[in-house]
């Protein structure tokens, strides 16, 4: 198959062409170490990548299915993830300077759960530092660069996992999400990016921010892709005492199913206060899609409780984040950059009042959100970035002033959700006039991630969205 065609094929096309030897493990992963050494440096997207070690399990892959000892529905499928999922044995710099030396002595749950379908772990991409940034920039590593126009950012936190997927230097990524870091990348570069229910994935192994907000998700070029990779990942783990032991079901099972006679939600405040005529006019097109298939349009007020949440969600990973990093700030302040500064050494001096405050307020808020959206609809619609994706010059406010403000805006739709513990798909839903993606998302009731699946594809069915790859120079 030529290199370009077999760099098209989704997730899920590729995993189906090596179960049935129509392409080899070893063809697709020389393909993705081929176009990780290309184009990577120019994005910047890739912060480690060994190619003999994976060319190396490929050949192995390839062996175990000829010899009939397929291990899963991702046997032989190249991906990379984020640099903060630890494997025994290898680096895990998490975008800082303070780790750059880190060899870890576990390995995470998430990535054990993807070798036991068969998936190979490749490389190791770039993110934010310490995961604590929406834009993608790092003052450590440099600013991971928008494939779609590098003077563009990715949006972050997973900033190397969005790139890295649209680009199509791999089949798919592992992100986290703790105000966003899914979502905004996953809507940045025109992907379908998934953060599920608090505690449907475990984050053992996992370097941690907010232990009361971070979940762990994959971004990927389609809704089906990402059904695939929740499944191997999600469920209970007893290294995880946060993870749920609610069942988990086959995402792929009625993906297919439409969405007639589902009732959407729209906010008619909130979420679309700040929002940019530009992305809201993509988000009414996107819902004449929906209403043409069927769906219910139902308009909602959004509780005015929800309003104090982004701001109660940045209190949580200042004081959260700060806890962790208690002995690094203490040591190490000079390696951290000003941006991840800027944010932690707030979280040393926050009243605990204040803090218990926020956390107290989310059963309020989660409950003010079943009755006023959830007893009416069964999924709420919103934008993700409330404005067009920016340049790394114009978004490069480090620690000047003018940066809360921005940093708050930027997450004004997505925090909440993590706020709240629930799930949330993000939508490929066109471009802005800059020809940057834009999308929505799909938020859901706590464990519902299948039914927003569902909504997801029926969009992504009629549309051509999700089939687009930028063009790289």
């Amino acid at each position: 198959m030529p290199d370009d065609a077999l760099a098209a094929l989704t997730l899920t096309e590729l995993a189906a062409a090596i179960a049935t030897k129509k392409v080899s493990s070893l063809e697709a992963t020389r393909n993705c170490v081929e176009r990780l050494e290309r184009y990577g440096p120019a994005l910047n997207s890739v912060a480690a990548l060994d190619a003999e070690a994976a060319l190396d399990s490929a050949r192995a892959a390839d062996a175990a299915l000829a010899a009939g000892r397929a291990r899963g529905p991702l046997h032989g499928v190249p991906l990379a993830h984020k640099d903060m999922y630890f494997r025994i044995g290898r680096p895990s710099a998490c975008g800082s300077r303070i780790l750059a030396d880190f060899v870890p002595e576990v390995t995470a749950t998430a990535l054990a759960r993807l070798s036991r379908t068969g998936a190979l772990d490749i490389a190791r991409l770039n993110m934010v530092e310490f995961a604590l940034g929406t834009t993608g920039h790092n003052e450590i590593t440099g600013p991971v660069r928008n494939p779609w126009n590098p003077a563009h950012i990715t949006g972050g936190s997973s900033s190397g996992s969005g790139a890295s997927v649209a680009a199509r230097l791999v089949y798919g990524a592992l992100g986290s999400d703790t105000g966003g870091s899914i979502r905004l990348p996953a809507a940045a570069c025109g992907l379908v990016g998934i953060k599920p229910t608090y505690g449907r994935v475990s984050r053992h192994g996992a370097m941690p921010l907010s232990f009361s907000l971070d979940t762990l998700g994959p971004l990927t070029r389609t809704v089906a892709d990402a059904a695939m990779m929740l499944h191997a990942i999600a469920g209970h783990d007893p290294a995880d005492p946060t993870s749920s032991s609610a069942p988990v079901p086959d995402y792929l099972a009625g993906l297919e199913d439409g969405v007639r006679g589902l009732r959407i939600a729209i906010p008619a405040n909130y979420f679309y206060d700040p929002v940019d005529e530009e992305v809201a006019d993509l988000m009414d097109d996107s819902l004449e899609v929906y209403a043409g298939l069927g769906a219910k349009i139902v308009p909602v007020e959004i509780p005015a409780s929800l309003a104090r949440a982004n701001a109660m969600t940045l209190l949580i990973i200042a004081v959260e984040g700060a806890a962790f990093h208690g002995r690094w700030l203490e040591t190490r302040r000079g390696d951290y950059g000003r941006q991840t500064l800027g944010r932690l050494l707030p979280g040393l001096v926050h009243p605990a009042r204040r803090y218990l405050e926020a956390l107290s307020l989310r059963r309020q808020v989660v409950e003010e959100l079943e009755a006023a959206v959830f007893a009416r609809a069964d999924v709420l619609h919103t934008p993700v970035w409330p404005f067009p994706i920016p340049t790394i010059e114009e978004s490069d406010v480090a620690s000047n002033p003018g940066f809360t403000e921005f940093i708050t805006a930027t997450g004004h739709c997505t925090r909440p959700v993590n706020y709240a513990g629930l799930p949330a798909v993000s939508v490929p839903a066109g471009f802005t006039g800059n020809g940057l993606p834009a999308g929505f998302q799909l938020i859901g009731r706590p464990f519902d991630e299948a039914r927003l699946l569902r909504v997801a594809r029926a969009y992504e069915r009629e549309t051509e969205w999700t089939a687009r790859a930028p063009k790289l120079g």
